[in-house]
């Protein structure tokens, strides 16, 4: 019995001095965005492999594994070595990791990281650097940010993998297409980003960083040199740029004109008349608001605007019934050079309508009769001519009226009829009654059916009611 309980006690001694877990790292200190490789070195009969995703609160770029078997005093152990690289941005703790060997769970030791800022380097292979062309701004003011990368001739590059700057509180309106040239014993690639600051402050473009992966020689334990892939960040510097605000009721800044055209200035009744606003200048175009206006009797409809390069154009569509001006168009913005707020506007156009009805006047006569001298002895045959004179004009008034009354009413029932199926007639006549919530939302229907060449369909139902409540 002893000697089995011996045994038993030996044979657990023998696993325990065969299961071990350990922990290292190539290094312990790094530069910001440099890579480390983390390696457990796992021994025992049984091992359940960790599942590792992330380390010193980055996640894990590459992992590999290597195995080894080996006989002890006829005992066979298994040995594991699990690396993992990780390009950590700050100091950091690797935390213990725990694994399970031979039923028994194990942890390895906590390891401290200490990242130390990226070093901006202006020689060497590889050089990464950003340049502003202005250190002040105004809010919404426009400037340029260059990235330079260079790359020494008689070297190269494997792979590369590039993370432009970041632009918080900044407005990217343009970014250039990569240009390349010489300089000296570096090929230069250059990139513009025009930027617009969003806020006043102290803004920060952020570094650029560029990882390239390059072909080293690693000598072996046996003196056999074999070429290795190893990859190395190099970072930009950063740009800082002091925002100061603009004006109080101020939010355009740069310098600026602005022009309209009209097609023509003398039009139908009800006919759509185009206009096209154009604002060209250097600064912040996107934050002009829509130019409709409203006219009181008129129709507007705005497209939305385009900002192309230097340029806005916004397109706006005029239908009327009546003359009307299209009134000043302006804006108002700080003036970098001169430090002082502007404000441009374009001149009124009046628009006139060809074929407007014209009002009508009713205009009352009074008959008067200065004649006194008329004889007695003619009064019976003057009244009697006047009597058959007034009789016959009566009967034919009668006639005329009925006849008349009878024509407009075919013509009404004609003309309603079109409307229904002319979206023009029926919208220059609706246009008199659009403070009717029902007619105006008929009138938007026919307006983009018309204008905008859209085919939404009309409630009949309700066009019916309409047109029987104002007798159309």
């Amino acid at each position: 019995m002893k000697i089995a309980y011996l045994f038993f006690l030996f044979f657990s001694f023998e696993l325990a001095l065969y299961a071990s877990l350990s922990a290292k790292v190539d290094t312990k200190t790094v530069e910001a965005g440099d890579m480390l490789t983390f390696s457990l070195n796992i021994s025992g009969e049984t091992i359940k492999r960790p599942n590792i995703t992330r380390l010193c609160g980055t996640e894990i770029l590459s992992t590999s594994s290597q195995t080894n078997m080996q006989m002890i005093n006829g005992t066979f152990s298994k040995s594991y070595i699990l690396s993992y690289k990780i390009a950590p941005q700050k100091s950091c703790t690797i935390e213990p990791i725990e694994v399970e060997i031979d039923g028994k769970k194990e942890l390895s030791s906590a390891i401290d990281i200490e990242v130390a800022p990226a070093k901006v380097k202006t020689d060497g292979d590889f050089i990464l650097m950003l340049e502003s062309t202005k250190e002040r701004v105004f809010v919404g003011e426009t400037f340029d940010v260059v990235l330079i990368f260079r790359q020494k001739k008689e070297t190269s590059a494997l792979d590369s993998e590039f993370s432009p700057p970041e632009f918080d509180g900044f407005w990217v309106k343009n970014e250039s297409k990569p240009q390349k040239y010489e300089e000296g014993n570096y090929i230069n690639t250059k990139i513009v980003y025009t930027l617009a600051a969003q806020r006043a402050g102290k803004a920060i473009v952020k570094n650029a960083k560029i990882k390239i992966a390059s072909q080293t020689p690693q000598a072996q334990s046996w003196g056999v040199w074999i070429p290795t892939v190893k990859w190395k960040n190099y970072f930009s510097n950063e740009v800082v740029i002091e925002v100061e605000p603009l004006p109080e009721g101020v939010v355009l800044v740069g310098n600026f004109k602005i022009n309209i055209r009209v097609e023509k200035t003398a039009i139908e009744a009800n006919e759509a008349l185009n206009a096209k606003i154009e604002v060209e200048g250097n600064g912040n175009l996107e934050d002009i608001e829509s130019f409709k206006p409203h006219i009181e009797g008129v129709s507007i409809f705005d497209e939305k605007s385009v900002v192309e390069g230097s340029k806005l154009t916004q397109n706006l569509t005029f239908v009327s019934g009546d003359d009307f001006t299209i009134p000043s168009f302006g804006i108002k913005y700080f003036d970098i050079k001169t430090k002082e707020v502007k404000e441009i506007r374009t001149k009124e156009i009046p628009i006139s309508i060809t074929n407007k009805k014209p009002q009508e006047e009713l205009l009352i006569k009074k008959s008067t009769n200065t004649d006194e001298d008329v004889k007695d002895d003619a009064m019976p045959l003057v009244t009697s001519s006047i009597f058959l004179s007034v009789a016959i004009f009566l009967f034919g008034l009668i006639i005329g009226v009925l006849i008349t009354l009878y024509k407009e009413k075919l013509f009404i029932k004609k003309e309603k009829k079109s409307s229904i199926k002319e979206p023009k007639v029926l919208l220059s006549k609706l246009l008199n009654y659009k403070n009717d919530d029902e007619v105006k939302e008929v009138i938007e229907i026919l307006e983009k059916n018309i204008y905008q060449h859209q085919n939404i369909e009309i409630d009949k139902k309700l066009l019916k009611e309409i047109l029987k409540r104002y007798n159309l």
